[in-house]
């Protein structure tokens, strides 16, 4: 991989008051699309950067502060607000996930950063919007599932309700983040001025719920419940995991074509035109026994046979693999979906790119996640034309 001059956001120039996983994806995304990306942070630093070391807790920050700056500013003194004040008049975009009234405590809010600098993009990533009758809830990853009902659908139907295994919320808003960023600066190309952004959380989770949201939405008395490793709607047989000799194995079949492969390997054809299984809504009301009997052959193969048995018959498969074996896939790291960064503090540390890949420019070659306020100076040169000389490369000033 190589610096790249032409990707796609060179030159935009966005101040990060991200915090945790929804602001810091949101900025990461960003500075891997080639913008220079400035954290704001508070003189100790936001609170993911004070994570403690052990078991691996530090990691994240690293992971999702690549290739950005950092400066100090305390906003809630008259000498750092005014400074904020000087950046935003020559920033592209501004964006935070503050609790709902900070900014505007802070005398920052839209109003006062658009009077500052008409063409500024500010994206908001809340917990559940302006104006939402809970926009003062506290809003975390854990309790937005509970409140978007991702936790009433997640686990098993014997079980009580659980999380998500990963951070959905928090990643799903911060996504959503930067699509409306992206999409403000495209808008602004049109109008010369900027726009106010908002993604709530709660709002960004519901997309990926259809599936259980389908049972509430399209029927009038049913309760979309917890279904475990089938079907969220319960509406596709095979849908499951399997186990294997070795572990575990997914298979799923959607199509007829799927399943009359999968009854091939099986080596019972005939359960193609059972009238158990001979369509999709049979399948489904009998899927008990069809994955009784797809439990009884996978038992004795292990994962390797089954993909191969299975991907020869044209029907979805796939290992469930351990996070080691992921982290360690020989192809994510030739395709440089992750790679390796030095930090000063963690050493040699494997980390993510942007899943965005744009076929004109190679992916930003990464630098470590920075110092709390280790660029204050350079980024005063390089935005303002003040302070130290002695940091290399700089670019002129950006004129409003």
């Amino acid at each position: 991989m190589v610096e790249s001059e032409n990707l796609p956001l060179k030159g935009v120039r966005v101040l990060d008051l991200g915090q945790i996983y929804l602001g810091g994806y949101a900025g990461f995304l960003l500075a891997e699309a080639g913008a220079d990306v400035v954290k704001v942070e508070p003189p100790h630093g936001e609170n993911l950067r004070n994570r403690p070391t052990v078991h691996g807790a530090a990691y994240p920050f690293l992971a999702l502060n690549i290739n950005k700056r950092s400066i100090c500013l305390d906003l809630k003194t008259a000498s750092g607000r005014d400074e904020f004040l000087r950046l935003v008049g020559v920033a592209d975009v501004i964006f935070d996930n503050f609790s709902s009234g900070v900014m505007k405590r802070l005398n920052l809010d839209y109003s006062v950063l658009q009077a500052n600098n008409p063409r500024i993009v500010y994206a908001s990533g809340s917990g559940y919007g302006t104006g939402s009758r809970y926009e003062d809830y506290q809003a975390m990853d854990l309790t937005v599932q509970a409140m978007a009902g991702v936790m009433s659908v997640t686990g098993f139907p014997d079980s009580p309700p659980v999380k998500a295994g990963v951070a959905i919320s928090d990643f799903m808003a911060g996504v959503h983040l930067y699509s409306g960023i992206v999409t403000a600066l495209l808008q602004r190309e049109h109008t010369g001025i900027g726009s106010l952004v908002e993604v709530p959380m709660l709002d960004a989770t519901l997309p990926s719920m259809l599936s259980s949201l389908a049972v509430v939405l399209g029927t009038d008395d049913e309760i979309a419940g917890r279904t475990g490793n089938r079907h969220g709607g319960m509406a596709e047989a095979p849908y499951n995991v399997y186990n294997a000799l070795d572990g575990h194995a997914a298979i799923i079949c959607v199509s007829e074509p799927q399943w009359a492969g999968l009854a091939e390997a099986l080596g019972l054809p005939e359960l193609a035109s059972d009238e158990r299984f001979h369509t999709r809504a049979a399948r489904v009301l009998n899927m008990t026994d069809l994955d009784a009997i797809i439990s009884a052959w996978t038992a004795n193969k292990t994962r390797d046979q089954l993909v191969r048995l299975l991907r020869d018959k044209g029907v979805p498969v796939a290992p469930v693999r351990t996070l080691r074996e992921v982290v360690e896939d020989p192809d994510l790291v030739d395709r440089g979906t992750l790679r390796d960064v030095v930090d000063p503090v963690l050493g040699r540390v494997r980390v993510l790119s942007s899943p965005i890949r744009y076929n004109r420019t190679p992916p930003i070659i990464p630098r470590p996640a920075p110092a709390l306020g280790g660029n204050r100076d350079e980024v005063m040169f390089d935005w303002l034309g003040e302070g130290n000389f002695a940091f290399g490369e700089r670019m002129a000033p950006k004129s409003q």
